[in-house]
């Protein structure tokens, strides 16, 4: 009688594993021969130049800046600390909505569109008007309030 066709194929798939373990212990020897362990630490040191760029060389001590460090400052100013001196400015009423009585004011310095309601306006108010105005933080941003025309 023939050999079944199971075991031939048991024992193919067999040669084929051993010899795939093989080749992965040659590659992990080999990996191992050439690992580069252990660097000395001035080879893995890098160094900033004054211009910053990396570099290999230590940077020169005679070029070095000496910094006060009171004069660094860290952080963003508050904007309370910053005050307005002139809490009235201008601009120009780029959209205004009579029957729901809300519009936008493009103040002339900054270009920002400011929210204005018809609560805010002394003075009748319309698309285009030139208007003074002074800001007021509401409670989604900053409102125009005490609205008349330039």
């Amino acid at each position: 009688m023939a050999k079944s066709q199971a075991s031939y194929t048991k024992q193919e798939n067999e040669k084929k594993r051993l010899k795939k373990q093989k080749e992965k212990l040659e590659k992990r020897e080999e990996r191992q021969a050439n690992a580069k362990k252990g660097l000395a630490l001035e080879d893995m040191m890098a160094y900033v130049d004054e211009n910053g760029n990396i570099s290999s060389t230590p940077p020169d001590p005679a070029k070095k800046k000496v910094i006060n460090t009171e004069d660094i400052q860290i952080g963003v100013s508050r904007q309370a600390d910053i005050i307005d001196e002139n809490p009235v400015k201008k601009g120009t009423v780029s959209f205004f909505n009579d029957s729901k009585g809300y519009g936008f004011i493009k103040n002339t310095d900054t270009q920002d569109s400011i929210f204005v309601h018809a609560n805010g306006c002394i003075t009748q108010i319309k698309e285009g008007d030139k208007v003074t105005f002074e800001v007021e933080m509401g409670q989604k941003g900053p409102t125009a309030v005490k609205v008349t025309k330039a």
